[in-house]
């Protein structure tokens, strides 16, 4: 065992309680709920050391725990302490709604599942984090963990969570107030030890019922009769329990210390927790001896379990101390604070310094460490923490701070909460304060919300404007913030930003002009920039039918981001939806499932909503005829180029259903060129027969696609072929149909065919024979798409899971599987772990005779892993 409390000296063991916190560790939770000062943490700390053959990870929750990021790594830190053989969640987190977020906590559940030997996640004061998404979360995680794993809620009230589920499935153990009461004969042994001198047995009932066997009111009551002359009257004068006699004792106790100890213990209650240095720099004492002395005549202090030389007082003592320290001197806390910032700075932990600066109201001062943020905040994904200590400063002093309102606002958008940038960035640009240098980094990163708002047209005129000022002044000074607002950076933000715009129109070509011209900016040399922009261009070349291409730029993206660190953030949510796009464009939505789920959870990472709807669009793409799926829509309207597609969608289901005869299509905003949504305005027209109402439609639109989107080329040879045939003009049909082959055969794109519907292949494959090995694998695609597999299972497997099973017959490692899909090593095991589940079976080589036996694997193509 190891990551638990140490047990107070004063400590009584409790084995009756130990043995009913033993026979709830096979359930998934145990649960201890009591006031403050009942002895919660002792007894889970004893419970602890009586198990040295499991690993206890210990959180003691603070406010500061509310925050995602932080909390996400100190769990994840916590539990690699006990058990370093952990893999760390390769997952982002849903920091913009506050939450760890399902894909967090699946991955690390399945990373939890892994270990060998048991775990216990003990966490101590959850009713800090009360009512808190955090909290939420972590009953989310319960209900997830293996079998391996338990664990120990403990709060001062009860968290409303629904308990009576895992009463009914688990047996619940709950040890309560009532159950953690001291009788006689423990509240005799906690006097004897504590007070050091005999009591007689008359004092010790007296003492239990008037306290109620309150731990804590033992406690006190025990250090009052260490100093007192006349222990008899100290016992009368109880009168109560709780406040009453927490006030009444504190007097008792702390009036009888030295002064000079006393005032140390008060200038220290200030802070959330305290080490040797940090108590001289307070206190001006011995910081070791002085710890060392408290924790022997039990007053209160407790060591931090996963912070070695750290300790905090018991909750009830500090807030005793507190108010001590408040009555005596009103101004000395927010100095006291200051100094602990100060020590905290010169050790370089800015986080608990910026904190403590803020609770002591010196906001010029916090404000001036939050401006020397560095890139680390974005590329850690923290820009929600600096966010979030802005906040904190009254906005009267933050008007006077330009540069702290632009990083607000930067920080707003980069963590997700995309609406709040806009609109701080709007108002900080309405106002006329702005330095020339100011107003270009306000609109650049105005122009890069783009992505979180679903009219693109504003953000294109912040890019355009923050060009022409990047351009009319480049040598004014501009303020330096998170290392991201040089120059250089503000140019490629904004052109790329530009690019991304036109991508939500539906404008591909101007996407890729003004992203192929970011690539040739100084700011692409930034990796998280790099990514983020590869995956864009890879998008428009998905869409666009260039798959050779797009396979290029968003393996360059990934494979950047596996080598950075970064395919955990937000970053390479763009490259991983254009490899599901490639993947549908190629017949084999299969193969991009767990692409597009993992793009999905990244920019729902940070609520980039307009590349959320680019992902569901997709997935209706892959199932259009899943009517529960098109009802989950991510918030807000969906942009242009999405709205194009949910029509089309919507007309082809119509159309190839025959339930509807030349619809009228919603009204859309223009987009240029050829489009999805005409292509099935015609293909319509075609399949009710109108071949000269299709080919009018056509002379009108004379469109003469782009070399450099072949899918539109493609498509235009189909319904040419189309139309042609229904006209009894064969030769010509064949001739648009091998035309329409030749061009999609280079990238394999076989999605216009199959989109086209059954009926056109069988024409296709009539009229030129399926001589080529592209033409007969669209053939057998449309085919195949023609009768849905029903596997004979429980419960199916997912797409993302049937994609990997696809790679079982191959014998490819784990880790060769997690490097081909940009995924951790640990998302593969948790996804097979699934699967193997699901099929009944144990091991690789029964999941694969199991898959060919229900269909799921192809015998004859046994090999085929994408």
């Amino acid at each position: 065992m190891s990551g638990s409390r140490r047990i107070p000296s004063h400590a009584v063991d409790r084995p009756a309680l130990r043995r009913q916190l033993d026979a709830g560790i096979e359930a998934p939770l145990s649960l201890v709920v009591a006031p403050a000062g009942a002895g919660k943490t002792v007894l889970l700390s004893q419970w602890a050391h009586s198990h040295p053959d499991i690993a206890v990870a210990w959180f003691d929750i603070t406010a500061a725990d509310d925050s995602p990021g932080a909390f996400a790594a100190r769990l994840v830190d916590g539990i690699r302490s006990v058990v370093p053989a952990l893999h760390p969640p390769g997952a982002p987190l849903e920091a913009s709604e506050g939450r760890l977020g399902d894909a967090f906590l699946d991955d690390l559940a399945g990373s939890l599942g892994e270990l060998d030997g048991r775990l216990v996640l003990v966490f101590d004061d959850l009713d800090r984090i009360s009512g808190t998404s955090i909290l939420t979360d972590l009953w989310r995680l319960v209900d997830l963990l293996p079998p391996n794993v338990h664990a120990v809620f403990s709060s001062r009230v009860d968290l409303q969570l629904g308990w009576s589920r895992h009463r009914l499935e688990h047996g619940l153990v709950e040890i309560r107030q009532r159950e953690l009461a001291f009788d006689d004969s423990t509240t005799a042994r906690v006097i004897e030890h504590i007070a050091g001198k005999p009591v007689s047995g008359h004092a010790v009932a007296a003492v239990t019922a008037r306290t109620e066997g309150w731990a804590v009111g033992v406690q006190l009551t025990a250090l009052s009769l260490r100093f007192a002359d006349d222990p008899d009257r100290v016992v009368d004068e109880l009168t109560g329990t709780d406040r009453l006699v927490v006030d009444y004792l504190s007097e008792e106790v702390l009036d009888a210390l030295e002064p000079s100890r006393r005032a140390a213990l008060t200038q220290l209650a200030v802070v959330e927790e305290v080490c040797a240095g940090l108590v001289e720099a307070l206190a001006d004492v011995r910081g070791a001896a002085f710890l060392a002395d408290l924790e022997r005549d039990s007053m209160f202090i407790v060591a931090v379990p996963e912070r070695p030389g750290w300790f905090r007082f018991h909750r009830l003592f500090r807030d005793l101390l507190l108010y001590r320290l408040r009555a005596d001197d009103p101004g000395a806390e927010a100095n006291l604070l200051e100094i602990a910032a100060d020590w905290h700075l010169d050790e370089g932990d800015l986080e608990v310094a910026v904190d403590y600066l803020l609770r002591a109201r010196k906001w010029e001062r916090a404000i001036e460490r939050v401006l020397l943020s560095g890139r680390e905040v974005f590329e850690q994904s923290r820009t929600a923490t600096v966010a979030r200590w802005l906040e904190r400063v009254p906005a009267e002093v933050r008007a006077t701070h330009i540069d702290a309102e632009l990083l607000r606002a930067i920080a707003e958008g980069m963590s997700g909460r995309g609406l709040v940038a806009v609109d701080a960035m709007q108002a900080l640009l309405a106002g006329a304060d702005l330095s020339i240098g100011q107003r270009q980094v306000a609109l650049a990163y105005l122009a890069a919300s783009v992505q979180f708002h679903p009219h693109p047209e504003p953000f294109v005129r912040a890019a355009v404007d923050a060009l022409a000022l990047l351009d009319a002044h480049p040598d004014v000074e501009v303020p330096d913030l998170l290392g991201l607002t040089s120059k250089p950076f503000l140019a490629f933000l904004a052109r790329g930003s530009l690019g991304r715009a036109h991508i939500f129109l539906g404008d591909l070509a101007g996407a890729r002009r003004h992203l192929a011209t970011a690539i040739a900016l100084p700011g692409f040399a930034y990796t998280p920039y790099r990514v983020h922009l590869l995956g864009s261009l890879a998008l428009v070349e998905a869409i666009d039918g260039r798959l050779g291409a797009a396979t290029a730029h968003s393996d360059e993206a990934l494979e950047t981001a596996r080598s950075a660190g970064l395919l955990s953030h937000p970053a390479p949510a763009d490259a991983y939806l254009a490899r599901a796009i490639v993947a549908v464009q190629r017949g084999e939505p299969d193969v991009g499932a767990l692409a597009l789920s993992e793009g999905i959870v990244r920019a729902a990472a940070n609520q980039r909503t307009q590349l959320m709807w680019v992902g569901h669009a997709i997935r209706l793409l892959i199932d259009p005829e899943d009517d529960q799926l098109a009802t989950v829509e991510p918030p807000g309207p969906p942009p242009v180029i999405v709205r194009q597609w949910l029509v089309a969608i919507g007309l082809r289901r119509a159309r190839l259903n025959g339930t509807a005869s030349n619809p009228a299509p919603p009204a859309l905003p223009p987009v240029p060129g050829w489009s999805p949504v005409l292509f099935e305005e015609i293909a319509a027209q075609l399949a009710d027969g109108q071949a000269a109402a299709a080919h009018a439609r056509m002379r009108r639109l004379a469109f003469e696609p782009d070399p450099e989107e072949p899918l539109a080329s493609v498509e235009l040879a189909i319904v040419t072929g189309w139309m042609h045939a229904l006209e009894g003009r064969r030769a010509q049909a064949r001739e648009q149909f091998e035309k329409a082959l030749a061009l999609a055969a280079p990238e394999w794109l076989a999605y216009p065919f199959l989109r086209a519907g059954p009926g056109v292949v069988d024409l296709l494959e009539e009229l030129t024979g399926g001589r080529t090995e592209f033409a007969r694998f669209v053939i057998a695609r449309a085919h195949a798409a023609g009768g849905k597999r029903h596997p004979r299972l429980v419960e199916e497997l997912t797409p993302r899971e049937l994609e990997l099973l696809a790679f079982l017959p191959s014998r490819l490692t784990i880790a060769d599987i997690a490097a081909r899909c940009y995924v951790s090593t640990n998302t593969v095991k948790t996804h097979l772990g699934h699967i193997y589940r699901k099929l009944g079976v144990s091991g690789r080589d029964a999941a694969i005779q199991h898959a060919v036996d229900l269909g799921l694997l192809d015998a004859r193509e046994i090999a085929r892993v994408g």
